[in-house]
């Protein structure tokens, strides 16, 4: 779904680039009608679009499409000239190469790089060269290849494990949803491993329909979430949008073809609840509402299944930290 939201801490780490280089990010935030809770408030939340627009306009302020990051910039533009360079080739592979050389030429850039392993091949970042404390970009980088390759081959290249070389931090639970496979931290290495084979596969892709790819990227696909085939993924799309129809576990579970109580073991397994995913789905329905105008509070509260409007305020303040109201407040700014 795209109305997944996107964790506060991503705010604050991608912001951390532009602090640095004395960017008035409070400022920033007003501009673009973002809660100033968001760079305090663990809980907060905002929207996929609203995440993009942060992202094109920290490139536009400094500049640099390494936000800050890198030990030198990269002028807008640089992205996109390396996604003409590599339009035409045949293949996956030979375009991730091409990309790959076409960024090699900048003496300063972060290294990337393909290494086959068996049946399966890494795509790395080296971040040895980066001022990266969050690990905001060598994350960004990763999903901006992945998500580039899949868009080219027409197909979502699904991962079959994730490393980071740094320990793993406290909203890794977020990862799920930027790294949809096994995650592995302190591993010595930063990258994506997937099958061999989509290396050979022909890019489906030409300078058409990347000009029209290029008008909201890569920022657009750092916040388009993509929780793959994981169990949550799932069940969010069984649950749907329709709060008020919502099946029960039971329901669920036999859509999966399992038993109620083998669900809740997974879930488990993976850190949640059956009530828990109704919760965080509820909350990324209630942020997209809340930025659109057509709805009042007491039409969402009732769209989400609250028999009373107190009720949803009082679930959203514990959601996210703020109120419907001041949420909303700031989107009419």
């Amino acid at each position: 779904m795209r109305e997944r939201t996107i964790a506060s801490h991503f705010v604050r780490a991608a912001l951390r680039g532009a602090e640095r280089r004395g960017l008035d990010t409070t400022a920033l935030l007003a501009e673009l009608n973002l809660p100033p809770a968001v760079l305090n408030e663990p809980r907060a939340r905002i929207a996929p679009e609203q995440f993009t627009a942060l992202m094109q306009r920290v490139w536009d302020a400094l500049e640099d499409e390494y936000m800050g990051f890198g030990r030198g910039r990269s002028k807008p533009g640089t992205f996109a000239m390396a996604c003409y360079t590599l339009i035409h080739c045949p293949t996956l592979e030979k375009a991730w190469g091409r990309g790959m050389m076409f960024y090699g030429l900048f003496e300063e850039a972060p290294k990337l790089s393909l290494e086959r392993d068996g049946d399966s091949v890494w795509l790395l970042v080296d971040d040895s060269r980066l001022n990266d404390p969050d690990h905001f970009l060598v994350e960004s980088l990763l999903l901006i290849w992945h998500r580039l390759g899949s868009w080219l081959i027409g197909q979502r290249i699904r991962l079959l494990e994730a490393a980071f070389s740094y320990p793993e931090p406290a909203h890794s639970g977020e990862y799920d949803l930027l790294f949809p496979a096994p995650q592995r931290f302190a591993a010595g290495r930063t990258g994506l491993r997937f099958q061999t084979r989509y290396l050979d596969m022909p890019l489906l892709q030409d300078e058409r329909t990347l000009k029209q790819f290029l008008k909201n990227s890569p920022a657009d696909l750092l916040a388009r979430p993509d929780g793959g085939d994981s169990l949550t993924s799932q069940i969010r799309r069984l649950l749907g949008r329709d709060c008020n129809q919502w099946p029960d576990l039971d329901h669920v579970a036999s859509q999966l073809h399992t038993s109620p109580q083998t669900l809740r073991r997974h879930l488990r397994e993976e850190g949640t609840s059956f009530q828990e995913l109704k919760d965080h789905l509820r909350r990324d329905l209630a942020i997209y509402h809340l930025g659109r105008d057509g709805l009042s509070l007491q039409d969402i509260a009732e769209q989400l299944g609250f028999s009373e409007a107190s009720a949803f305020h009082r679930a959203f303040k514990k959601w996210t930290g703020l109120t419907p109201g001041a949420y909303r407040a700031h989107q009419d700014i």
